[in-house]
């Protein structure tokens, strides 16, 4: 494919000559889901599948971009001196994102590059995509310009670029997923403290298996600011009560509640709900992975998309069908969805010798009650972004 992809870069681009390659994966929240942004844990892994990058430095400041995701868009071309969100400029506005942003960190960008990229993650499912393409142009500017730079210090970027260029108000779980991934582990990241340990995610006989309910959901104007909003009023309520927090994530489900009577609003007091709780499952869920204990993970899995589901209401239809149908299905140890909600992927553990019998009856099920066909990956735990070599 990587051969392909650089014929395909030299042909476009009219370039003879060395190219560098670059990848960076998608990633899957195993557990801890709405909790990144309210400075709680979070349990994510990168995938073996994500985004592909080839890419020239150039001699002017002129940038060129192209994504075989988006080949009717064609390239997309910007400069150095005008790196403005502009909707014309769709997808490419994320690597404007990070580039400025690390313009704006004191980094020495001096020139332009021309880049293909291509992607792997189904557009649209909730598996980062935007993030992987963050971290991507990361590891590409840390290279073409021979940036001092760290991975941390990378995510951070590629984070506020998110917040601020493209205006989605996102923790920072996915960047860090995405950047600081390792094969065959899962993270278990503090999004207060950035804190960090790799678990290594030992199933058994099992495997994890993404199932995208090919609905089509817009994150930045989704929901997600709204609970964002919700919980934040609820710490503000807790403060002028006299509960010294920053973030819910800091309170245990005992402390929570001893004063969840101070939340009067019956929204806020759902939300927080489910912020609170999911924390502290997710921390239970790593000590039972650890233990080797993949039932009760499964367990803590379906718990998580109920409180989804009904205190923080994120689910919608499609992937409480799909989770549901997963549920009943023969050989599932857990299910839940993934990612921010109202469409997306679901995650389940699933035995493997019960892997094809559950696509089968899930889909089958999905279909008959949403008809939507739903797209199913057996997926596997692969490293974060970096560079593959030049070639």
């Amino acid at each position: 494919m990587i051969k392909g992809l650089i014929e395909d870069f030299k042909t476009l681009y009219k370039y003879e000559g060395e190219v560098k390659v670059f990848f960076s994966p998608g990633r899957v929240n195993l557990i801890g889901e709405h909790t990144d942004y309210n400075g709680g844990f979070v349990f994510p892994c990168a995938l073996d599948f994500g985004t592909y990058a080839v890419a020239v430095k150039r001699n002017d400041n002129i940038f060129r971009m192209y994504s075989k995701n988006f080949e009717n868009l064609g390239i997309i071309e910007f400069s150095l001196d005008r790196l403005i969100n502009e909707p014309q400029d769709d997808w490419a506005n994320y690597p404007k994102g990070v580039i400025k942003t690390f313009l704006e960190a004191g980094f020495n960008i001096n020139s332009g590059f021309d880049v293909l990229f291509y992607g792997n993650i189904p557009n649209g499912a909730g598996l980062s995509s935007s993030a992987s393409i963050e971290l991507a142009t990361s590891v590409i500017l840390k290279d073409l310009f021979n940036l001092d730079v760290d991975m941390v210090s990378m995510v951070k970027l590629s984070q506020k670029a998110e917040n601020k260029f493209i205006g989605v108000n996102c923790g920072i779980m996915d960047q860090f997923a995405i950047g600081m991934g390792k094969k065959d582990n899962a993270i278990l990241l503090d999004c207060n403290t950035l804190n960090y340990q790799y678990a290594p995610v030992v199933l058994n006989g099992a495997s994890i298996v993404i199932a995208n309910t090919n609905k089509k959901r817009g994150l930045a104007d989704s929901k997600y600011n709204e609970r964002r909003g919700s919980c934040e009023a609820a710490v503000k309520v807790l403060n002028e009560n006299g509960i010294d927090i920053k973030y819910l994530g800091e309170l245990s489900v005992e402390r929570f509640n001893e004063i969840k009577h101070l939340i009067t609003d019956e929204e806020q007091l759902k939300r927080a709900t489910h912020a609170v709780t999911e924390n502290e499952r997710t921390k239970v869920a790593v000590e039972k992975l650890n233990a080797g204990d993949i039932e009760a993970f499964g367990q803590l899995m379906n718990q998580s998309h109920i409180s989804l589901r009904d205190d923080y209401e994120v689910t919608g239809f499609e992937l409480d069908s799909l989770v549901e149908a997963a549920w009943e299905a023969e050989g599932v140890i857990g299910a839940r969805m993934t990612g921010a909600g109202f469409g997306g992927c679901t995650v389940s553990i699933v035995k493997d010798e019960y892997i094809e019998s559950f696509k089968k009856s899930v889909g089958e099920k999905y279909t008959a009650k949403t008809g939507l066909v739903a797209d199913f990956y057996v997926a596997k735990i692969g490293d974060g972004s970096r560079k593959l070599g030049d070639f």
